[in-house]
């Protein structure tokens, strides 16, 4: 059991010990935390924050744990209930309020929660304002309401809906278009809050949907993180039903992947690729996303003339990188879409209204859409940290032994070969080593990162 403290947030395991886990003494430490920082980023008399939560069965008790403490401390809380971290990051910019909140730990198991936190823009927190609120909770530096300036507790309805009309006045969704193509297609949200956007996106679209673990009782029916080895009940679900297509989506649905109407992937990070080319295709740009992303975003980047750029891991690298380089889409390698015309968070509604859009005007197969981008193959895998582990050392001796590649040290280590790549980075959410590896066949992918995790076994 853990509790990870980051920058992003707070993130841990329900139940268990203070301080080892993610408990109730936990949740209103931190939400405590995040709502002095706020109150001291203001002036205003009033602050109102919107809290929101996906299915997890621990997701009401945190949410209320939360609500409390910022009542608490004089702030004025709009709880939508079950939601999407991306209906979130819309609702604060839509109700104009200073901040936002999502209980989610977005692809880990139904055991693990967190707390999510958004700026005034409905974005996620930077660095530096992450570390202060890391700070402000453990000095425990709080100060809570007399009696009379209590906060306020509202329970508002209807934002799911509203953030689909939002997505539907978006100029590159070719809503027409799409009701004309008939699409049929298998919707798997893993018994979360997916299970009411994207259904209810997809009626607005006119697509018949097939519903999979779309019940958002937090009862994840396989593991939620939405890559090949746990989607195969979906996979035989769209050959069985002939769809045109499968759409997964995470617990929060900030990530997306589709399936073929073979069964097979199409492949999470060719999400963010089909979506980028069909935004290209209408407007010339550029774009972003991180170090462990497919080279294939590059590729099509060039291909319509942008310039293409790669940030540091985390949506807030991500974002930060978009705006400096004026980037029309971009996201991470993992089904993550965000397009600033909407706003800046990774959204699969609005990757999902994407997608079709681009089938709709090639009028093309999804199979046949994959078949038209280049192909590469990925390797992700991962090494448990213990406390003896030294990883910084680690990585600084392998960027040492491969210094002639030029390796890329702003997040970790990449090392980039001529037709290949290996990125190796602690995670931020958990505690392990992520090695990944891009090559132009499975085999080599696997290779190259079994060749990394023997050179780090060695340094061990």
């Amino acid at each position: 059991m853990a509790l990870i403290k980051s920058i992003s947030g707070i993130r841990g395991t329900i139940g268990g010990v203070v301080n080892e886990n993610l408990t109730p003494v936990n949740a209103v430490k931190f939400a405590a935390a995040y709502g002095m920082w706020l109150k001291g980023q203001n002036q205003k008399k009033e602050l109102s924050i919107v809290l929101g939560r996906d299915a997890r069965i621990s997701g009401e008790m945190i949410s209320n744990l939360v609500a409390n403490t910022l009542t608490g401390l004089g702030i004025n809380v709009t709880d939508i209930g079950l939601s999407t971290t991306p209906t979130v990051e819309v609702a604060v910019t839509l109700d104009q309020a200073d901040g936002g909140i999502i209980i989610t730990a977005s692809h880990n198991p139904k055991e693990w929660n967190a707390l999510k936190l958004l700026n005034e823009k409905g974005e996620f927190l930077n660095a530096a304002e992450g570390e202060k609120i890391l700070k402000i909770a453990e000095e425990e530096t709080f100060v809570f309401s007399e009696v009379d300036d209590l906060g306020k507790y509202e329970k508002k309805e209807g934002y799911i809906k509203r953030h689909i009309e939002e997505v539907l006045k978006l100029e590159v969704v070719e809503v027409d278009a799409i009701k004309k193509a008939n699409f049929k297609v298998v919707v798997d949200a893993v018994n979360s809050t997916g299970g009411i956007a994207i259904p209810a996106l997809l009626e607005q679209l006119g697509v018949a949907c097939v519903k999979l673990y779309c019940e958002p009782n937090g009862h994840f029916p396989h593991n939620p993180e939405p890559l090949k080895e746990h989607l195969t009940d979906i996979s035989e679900l769209v050959v069985k039903e002939k769809a045109d297509f499968g759409i997964v989506v995470d617990p929060d649905v900030d990530r997306l992947a589709i399936i073929c109407e073979d069964g097979s992937m199409f492949g999470e990070e060719y999400t963010l690729v089909a979506c980028a080319d069909y935004v290209l295709g209408r407007t010339k740009g550029n774009t972003v996303s991180n170090l462990s992303s497919s080279r294939a975003l590059r590729d099509i980047t060039l291909k319509h003339g942008g310039k293409y750029q790669a940030s540091a891991v985390g949506e807030v690298n991500v974002v930060e990188l978009m705006k400096a380089s004026d980037a029309i889409i971009g996201g991470e390698g993992n089904g993550g879409i965000i397009y600033p015309e909407s706003h800046y968070g990774r959204d699969s509604l609005v990757g999902v209204a994407l997608f079709l859009s681009h089938l709709a005007q090639l009028k093309i197969s999804c199979k046949t859409l994959r078949e038209s981008y280049p192909d590469y193959y990925m390797s992700k895998s991962k090494i448990e940290l213990t406390p003896q582990i030294n990883v910084d050392e680690i990585l600084e001796k392998i960027a040492q032994k491969f210094s002639t590649e030029k390796p890329n040290c702003i997040d970790g280590i990449k090392i980039d070969f001529e037709t290949e790549w290996v990125h190796l980075r602690k995670s931020n959410t958990e505690p392990i080593i992520r090695i990944y590896t891009e090559s132009i066949s499975q085999k080599k992918a696997d290779e190259l990162a079994q060749k990394f995790i023997a050179e780090i076994e060695e340094l061990l």
